[in-house]
């Protein structure tokens, strides 16, 4: 009997530490993927627009390229810095929910027992069902607050190295979708037949990373992959015309 109590609670807590696991890296997979998305969106888009509009201002491959180059180069480092700015506020404010939680424990527990009734009950857990529980965390002041923290303020535990890991994931995507609108100015040195290439190769980018983004977004891939591309095609063409307009003026 007791032998198969101690491998029903082996078992239990083999499920655990797999749930665990299993959340784990389906949370630090979602932000991955989100830091990605927002790279690539950007450097595909950016870039383009602004070759675009160089083109339309008739300069030649060569300083559009230049141009190109050093406004990937500053984008990524903006988006990096911009990620990894970002991902330090949240930390951040976690440790400072963090210390404000710890404190309520110590200074009103009672307060605080009563709001993880609260939270229980919001899920249809009885009073005799929770009592317990809520014995129970009060026995487990580090237990108490993690669940404080999760269930009361809905935040999760950051990754120490989410702060770089954004930076350097959002500012490698960017340049990754950077390069593309360019690759035709590297190899066609007439700007006005390069920007056509440009054109053509970034719109095909856009949808077929429109299509990822929906595939691992959950969206529809294919309306997400016909937005994507309207979209950099309306930024290339305002620039386009705007430079056009401009020099029609001067």
């Amino acid at each position: 009997m007791g032998s198969d109590h101690e491998n029903g609670y082996g078992d239990l807590e083999k499920q655990m530490l797999v749930l665990h696991d299993h959340e784990e890296k389906h949370f630090m997979s979602s932000e991955i993927v989100r830091d990605v998305i927002l790279g690539v969106s950007d450097g595909l888009t950016v870039p383009f627009a602004l070759a675009a509009g160089l083109s339309g201002a008739d300069v030649s491959s060569s300083i559009i390229l230049i141009a190109g180059i050093a406004e990937v180069a500053a984008g990524a480092i903006s988006m990096g810095l911009g990620g990894y700015l970002a991902a330090k506020s949240e930390e951040d404010h976690y440790m400072k929910e963090l210390k404000r939680e710890q404190d309520e424990i110590i200074a009103v527990p009672d307060i605080e027992a009563a709001e993880v009734a609260e939270i229980l009950s919001q899920y249809g857990v009885e009073a005799h069902e929770y009592g317990p529980v809520v014995n129970a965390l009060r026995r487990n002041p580090q237990a108490w607050l993690d669940f404080m923290m999760k269930f009361e303020l809905g935040l999760d535990k950051p990754n120490p190295m989410r702060a770089l890991q954004s930076a350097m994931t959002i500012a490698i995507s960017y340049i990754c979708g950077g390069l593309v609108p360019l690759l035709p100015y590297m190899l066609i040195p007439i700007a006005t037949k390069a920007v056509l290439a440009s054109v053509v190769v970034t719109i095909v980018a856009l949808m077929i990373f429109g299509f990822a983004k929906g595939h691992f977004t959950g969206t529809q891939p294919f309306k997400s992959a016909f937005q994507t591309a309207f979209i950099g095609a309306i930024a290339s063409a305002a620039a386009y015309s705007i430079a056009k307009l401009f020099q029609a003026y001067h």
